[in-house]
């Protein structure tokens, strides 16, 4: 009886090679081809301290307009809230300082939760003792996360729980 199968040709050492670098090719190519599509979405490397004197300068000397989202590592809503508040400033394709200010954790740890944000541009922990800082951001914050604040390009100030809503975010960035 014959076998209706057709013998397996080895692979020639040549073709073998091109297969590999085609492949390593590839998996190199990959994350930079998918970044490609958002130019302002980076991964942060650095952390920088927040704490009871930095909210004042930032107000007065910081970029404009930007959007600072305090959160902490266990507040769900947090990641959801910066996408969203991200969307709307690539779809202004305006120039925006996106910030993140994590609560809870300084150092290597924050940067390990920078993960969830990709595509800020800067990255603060709170150092110092935390309801002095609260105070020093907005003293009616509720210490509810994610506390977002936009400072617009005039130096006006809104202030949400959650996603600001749309009107908001057209005052923000008109």
């Amino acid at each position: 009886m014959k076998s209706r199968f057709k013998p397996v040709q080895l692979l020639g050492r040549r073709t073998v090679m091109v297969a590999s670098a085609a492949m390593v090719l590839s998996a190199w190519a990959t994350p930079l081809m998918a970044q490609s599509g958002r130019k302002n979405r980076v991964t942060l490397n650095s952390v920088l301290r927040f704490d009871e004197t930095t909210w004042a300068r930032l107000v007065e000397k910081g970029p404009r307009p930007a959007a600072y989202i305090f959160t902490t590592t266990y507040c769900p809503s947090c990641p959801d809230a910066f996408e969203k508040v991200m969307a709307f400033v690539m779809q202004a394709r305006r120039p925006v300082e996106l910030v993140v200010v994590l609560m809870d954790v300084q150092g290597k740890a924050a940067l390990e939760h920078a993960s969830h944000y990709v595509g800020a541009t800067r990255l603060y922990t709170f150092e110092g003792f935390e309801s002095a800082i609260r105070q020093s951001v907005d003293p009616k914050w509720p210490n509810v996360t994610p506390y977002i604040v936009l400072l617009g390009r005039d130096g006006g100030i809104q202030r949400s729980i959650g996603v600001p809503e749309e009107a908001a975010l057209k005052r923000w960035l008109p």
